[in-house]
């Protein structure tokens, strides 16, 4: 008799939530203290019933929208925002709720992605960690950290919330992200929303997404030298599908990238898949935006010269419009995969952002970056863009080596001229190539006359 009276009280409850109207809802993305990009056409969606109608209200224009879903009980509207300022309100007013976004402001806003160096917070460890948190009282920078999540499809929402910048909040929040704010924000006063969907240990691939690996099958060989580990999943697509499709609504000015430790086992064909997965997401947002990378730093990988092959992959993306490299030779440790430096990491990829997508810096941002090679009998001349001032520090040893018609190299002998490098060695009588600073632990003491250092580099 129990078990008689208890089986439609089983069936009432399960099919209650279908008799409750639904409400008004956002995507975890929208939450007060947030950022929206400033000077934009932004889009809020969601969903609600079918076919409801409800009413949202911006207070920095005083617009009142008026909002129908369709029968797939989606919405979604798209708006101007004017330039930086706030904080703001928005109301959304639908049939059954009410939802009262507070504290937003607007302003720039950059998703930060890669593996663990991005990630990497000030308690994790970074120098001048006490002093660093303490000073991070910072109101006018907001916080969205990405919760750690995969998917075998594309999703349209995430977990996580905005959070106001404030010592507690940054010691576990991207220190490179936050570095990055924090001089944006003080050069050009205005709000910087950070949006942090990174992932320790993770390979390129898995923030890359699907139809990629159909428009370029050989990356599917490549991708299985990248073997398993047990920190994160190495699923194509997973960690895009889950962390990244669910914020292409969502408006950017751009992308700061930190990975490669993680594709030092295929990283011959890293450009081919980085600027394909560069490529794939502007078009999942539909814009051009800039994108920044940090190059990795030396560090004792496994087979010979593996990370070499990965910088210079690196460098080889910069092939890609409105893109940008930040070198960190200098600042890296050889026995560490997670430097300590995370400042100088942060302020030269907002340097970087400050003169090539702002426009408000003047001075050098780049170290040299190889640009060809020339001939002059016994010599080869190497030629290099952001050249002014080129200079050895320090150590006698350039990290140049050169190679004939045999392709073997050997160590040369660099003289430097009107900002170029003319090399020469004994063991090749007519030098063909040059590769600089090709080890998997070389700290080169090339620099230019902002001391910035000169990238890995194999010329063709």
């Amino acid at each position: 008799m129990i078990r008689k009276l208890m089986f439609p009280w089983f069936l009432a409850s399960f099919f209650v939530p279908f008799l409750v109207w639904a409400d008004v809802s956002l995507p975890q993305i929208f939450s007060s203290h947030m950022v929206l990009q400033r000077n934009a056409q932004v889009r809020l969606y969601g969903w609600a019933d079918p076919n409801e109608t409800f009413t949202i209200t911006t207070e920095w224009d005083n617009k009142e929208y008026t909002i129908k879903t369709g029968n797939d009980a989606k919405w979604l509207l798209e708006m101007d925002t004017p330039g930086a300022g706030g904080p703001y309100k928005i109301r959304l007013q639908g049939e059954n709720n009410t939802i009262l976004l507070e504290d937003i402001l607007l302003g720039e806003v950059w998703l930060c992605s890669g593996q663990s160096n991005m990630e990497w917070s000030a308690n994790s460890g970074i120098d001048n960690a006490a002093q660093e948190i303490a000073a991070a009282d910072r109101p006018m920078i907001r916080l969205f950290t990405v919760a750690k999540r995969s998917s075998f499809t594309e999703q349209e929402d995430l977990k996580g919330q905005w959070e106001v910048c404030t010592p507690e909040q940054m010691a576990d929040f991207s220190a490179v992200g936050y570095f990055f704010a924090k001089r944006l924000q003080g050069e050009m006063n205005v709000p910087i929303g950070l949006v942090d969907a990174s992932w320790g240990a993770s390979a390129a691939e898995v923030w890359t997404p699907q139809p990629v690996f159909g428009q370029y099958p050989e990356l599917l060989e490549n991708h299985a030298k990248i073997g398993e580990n047990p920190w994160v999943t190495t699923q194509r697509s997973a960690l895009y599908n889950a962390m990244i499709a669910p914020l292409t609504n969502f408006q950017i000015a751009g992308v700061l990238w930190y990975q490669g430790e993680s594709n030092t086992a295929n990283a011959e064909t890293y450009q081919q898949l980085f600027t394909a997965m560069i490529a794939s997401w502007r078009n999942a947002w539909g814009k051009n935006f800039p994108f920044y990378f940090v190059q990795i730093a030396p560090y004792t990988y496994g087979r010979p010269h593996e990370g070499a092959v990965l910088r210079d992959q690196q460098r080889r993306t910069l092939a890609l419009e409105k893109t940008g490299m930040v070198v960190t030779s200098d600042i890296g440790n050889i026995n560490d995969i997670h430097p300590q430096n995370k400042q100088a990491v942060g302020l030269r990829m907002a340097n970087v952002a400050l003169k090539d997508h702002y426009g408000l810096l003047e001075n050098e941002v780049h170290g040299p970056l190889f640009q060809k090679v020339t001939l002059a009998g016994k010599e080869i001349i190497v030629h290099f863009d952001h050249a002014d001032g080129l200079h050895f520090e320090g150590r006698e040893k350039n990290g140049f080596e050169v190679a004939g018609d045999d392709g073997v190299f050997h160590p040369a002998k660099a003289k430097i001229k009107e900002n170029t490098i003319r090399l020469r060695s004994n063991e090749v009588t007519a030098p063909k190539r040059v590769r600089f600073a090709w080890d998997n632990t070389a700290t080169p003491n090339l620099y230019n006359s902002v001391g910035l250092p000169t990238s890995t580099f194999l010329s063709q």
